[in-house]
């Protein structure tokens, strides 16, 4: 399986290979799998044939004619090109030399110019009988002249599947089924598996060697069925196992405990809480404070709906370490975010956050902050509290992982928007805890299938919030379509006047900032590359942007107080218009989408997402999520100029008939690239998943997951294990597996 292809297939062709589809060993080619499969039927004898078989047969053409469907007369054969957009019956007989049978293609005239007399092929479909005539119903076609075929080639590509692989015009699929043929025959009877003999058994799955002859070469369904479930399980047990010995990794280190305290900063917390935690938080946090009570670091991801009170249950959890003489960070991935969750936490915490200032209270701790963008002063104090000790909280961006950057006792590291950050900067910040390594607790507002959280995120444990805190109003979604219907539009706008009028305020999104289209992508939009137009595709216009709509509602809501927000304003002045709008001095706030997470203004009742089509399902469903957070309802309108019917306009009716997180992102999943899901769109690289998809496949993985942990926790190292071992080995050496390192 290690073995080059020149040896077996020449040195030219084994170029090809590696050039086009970069393969270059006999198992990387073994692993290209068909991707779907032309079923045919046996090839059968003309004299066998019975009405009803599906059949395929081998013979000459013996005639062949054209004619009109609306005059009935024949067209001569060099006149035939000039019918290719009429409707036109093309009958085909062809014979074995004894017996004939006749075969009709509806509009494909052309195919009498290939189709010649005396032309060899193969033709399957469905036997049938027409006026004492024995046919071919809806005919598949393939000529034999082009090549001296011999006769198991011929038998070959008659099987009743045929295998068609991803392929190029430099790399064709029939090249690549003759040379999968050409290695197949090549290989050993018995292979080195990496799926144990134990495991084969007890799943019942084929061994390597049947499974690759019947995935290549299947006869029935069956065939590709057992096969495809067979690398299905492999790949997944070869992606279990990597996150297994990950698992193993994070258990085998130290970390400081820090179990709840009786009568310290958490229970002086609870005890001032406004509201009742909700089931789900209270669930959670014993989970999370369990976790801490452990001398090994705690390594879980906190997921849950939009407004769902995933910030309480991470501060209660930042206190539990406090309580124990440790600190506690919050690492956000904007200034604006964490800005907004040093102001939300110091509101929360009240007194508690005011250690050493009069008025505090007696049990008391300090949150700091520290961004990029402080000044000397405050960067110079935020600095000196981390070290001290004196912020039992420090909340901040990416400066928090400079070298300078130092704490006293880090005991618990909260990240915020898990997505946003690598694997390096979670590492780092771990390292400034000296010996023993943090918690961490992953917190994402992005709701995931459980086998998606459980695949790409395997080597954390998962907590889920789905209900809502009470006092969350109801979202109301509507699509808006401006070209179908421009009055709506209009409308969009009186109705933001009228919640205006009514003491409420209103979000306007943007997918950009300016009129540079070379800027389309900036920060924080997520679009598509071009536009619906009833069921076409046509060349997208640049997105729209802050200040083109600013301009453009500059005469419309001339009477309201309207400012703008987006990621290249100063930090300052950002902060600025954040805090006006916070205390309802401004009436509509038309941002990009770095409102997208963390802001939390309860008077906003209203938004309004131009060009909602170039946004992605999730972030659609996180931007709504910014109104309703109080006590007046939500609404949410989509803007498009696509018209209804197509795939993008589909998407944006998901998004407006559920709020169901869950379900949105279901959805999601089954309408993108799975190698989006799983990271490595960033890289512009394709998923390494090849067959396994990680919604169809569940059961799959729970099980793969089951015996890696087995595996694993006997032997970490795979040492009884050493095919598995290589196997893993290349795939944490192989670029199509960077969406592990999301982790």
């Amino acid at each position: 399986m290690d073995r080059k292809l020149r040896d077996f297939l020449g040195a030219k062709t084994a170029k090809s290979f590696a050039d086009v589809l970069a393969i270059e060993t006999v198992g990387e080619l073994l692993r290209h799998y068909p991707r779907r499969y032309l079923k045919k039927g046996e090839l059968t004898p003309f004299d066998e044939l019975e009405v009803g078989d599906q059949a395929t047969v081998n013979g000459r053409v013996k005639k062949v004619t054209v004619r009109s469907l609306d005059t009935k007369a024949e067209i001569p054969l060099t006149d035939v090109q000039k019918w290719t957009r009429r409707k036109t019956l093309t009958k085909v007989v062809v014979t074995d030399g004894r017996h004939d049978l006749e075969l009709a293609f509806f509009n494909q005239p052309w195919l009498a110019t290939k189709l010649t007399p005396g032309t060899a092929a193969l033709f399957w479909g469905e036997v049938t009988m027409f006026r004492d005539i024995m046919q071919l119903k809806s005919p598949g076609t393939e000529i034999l002249d082009d090549e001296d075929l011999s006769e198991a080639e011929i038998e070959r590509r008659a099987r009743p599947f045929r295998p068609l692989y991803p392929a190029t015009a430099k790399l064709p699929t029939a090249t690549i089924e003759r040379s999968v043929k050409i290695v197949l025959d090549s290989l050993d009877e018995h292979l080195d598996d990496p799926i144990p003999e134990l495991i084969l058994r007890k799943e019942k799955l084929l061994g390597l060697r049947e499974a690759l002859q019947l995935v290549h070469l299947p006869d029935t369904e069956k065939d590709i069925s057992q096969a495809q479930n067979r690398f299905r399980f492999e790949e997944a047990l070869v992606m279990q196992t990597i996150l297994a010995q990950r698992r193993a990794v994070t258990d085998a280190l130290n970390a400081v405990p820090r179990p709840r305290t009786e009568g310290g900063l958490l229970d002086e917390f609870d005890q001032r809480l406004p509201f009742k935690l909700t089931e789900g938080q209270a669930e959670v946090g014993e989970e999370i404070f369990a976790d801490l009570a452990r001398p090994h670091p705690m390594h879980r991801l906190l997921q849950g709906e939009v407004g769902s009170g995933k910030t309480v249950v991470a501060l209660r959890a930042m206190l539990s370490v406090v309580d124990n003489g440790g600190q506690a960070v919050l690492l956000a991935p904007t200034e604006v975010l964490a800005t907004q969750h040093h102001k939300t936490l110091t509101r929360m915490l009240g007194e508690l956050a005011e250690a050493g200032m009069l008025g505090g209270a007696d049990r008391a701790t300090r949150v700091g902050l520290l961004t990029g963008s402080l000044n000397a002063a405050a960067r110079r104090t935020a600095m000196l509290d981390a070290a001290s000790g004196a912020a039992g909280i420090v909340v901040g961006t990416h400066a928090l992982l400079e070298d300078k950057v130092q704490f006293a006792d880090l005991g618990l590291v909260v990240v915020d928007e898990q997505h946003r950050f690598g694997v390096e900067q979670r590492a780092a910040l771990s390292q400034k805890s000296g010996e023993n390594t943090p918690h961490v607790l992953v917190m994402t507002a992005t709701p995931i299938p459980r086998t998606v959280a459980m695949t790409v995120f395997g080597d954390l444990a998962v907590s889920t919030l789905t209900e809502l805190p009470a006092g969350r109003s109801p979202i109301q979604s509507s699509v808006v379509p401006a070209k179908e219907k421009p009055d709506w539009l209009q409308r969009a706008w009186t109705r933001v006047r009228e919640e205006v009028g009514k003491g409420h305020q209103a979000y306007v999104v943007c997918p950009r900032i300016g009129d540079d289209v070379k800027n389309a992508g900036d920060e924080e939009g997520e679009f598509a590359a071009g536009e619906e137009d009833k069921g076409t595709k046509k060349q997208a216009r640049p997105p729209i942007s802050v200040m083109q709509v600013a301009d453009a509602l500059a005469e419309i809501l001339h009477d309201l107080r309207v400012e703008i927000l987006h990621g290249r304003l100063p930090a300052d002045e950002k902060d600025a218009v954040m805090t006006r709008f916070a205390a309802g001095e401004v009436d509509v706030l038309i941002a990009t989408t770095v409102i997208e997470v963390g802001v939390d203004v309860p008077n906003a009742s209203t938004m309004v997402i131009m060009d909602a089509d170039r946004f992605g399902i999730s972030q659609l469903h996180q931007l709504r999520g910014r109104v309703g957070r109080g006590r007046v309802p939500g609404l949410c309108l989509l803007v498009t100029d696509l018209w209804p019917g197509s795939k993008s306009y589909g998407r944006l009716d998901a998004v407006a008939s559920t709020t169901d997180g869950f379900e949105l992102s279901r959805i999601d999943l089954e309408t993108r690239r799975e190698g989006d899901v799983l990271g490595v769109a960033q890289s512009g690289r394709r998923t390494s998943l090849k067959l396994l998809s990680v919604l169809r496949d569940e059961e799959i993985i729970f099980t793969a997951r089951h015996v890696a942990n087995s595996i694993v926790s006997v032997d970490a190292e795979l040492a009884e294990y050493p095919t598995l071992r290589s196997f893993v080995r290349s795939a944490l050496e192989s670029e199509t597996t960077e969406y592990l390192e999301k982790t």
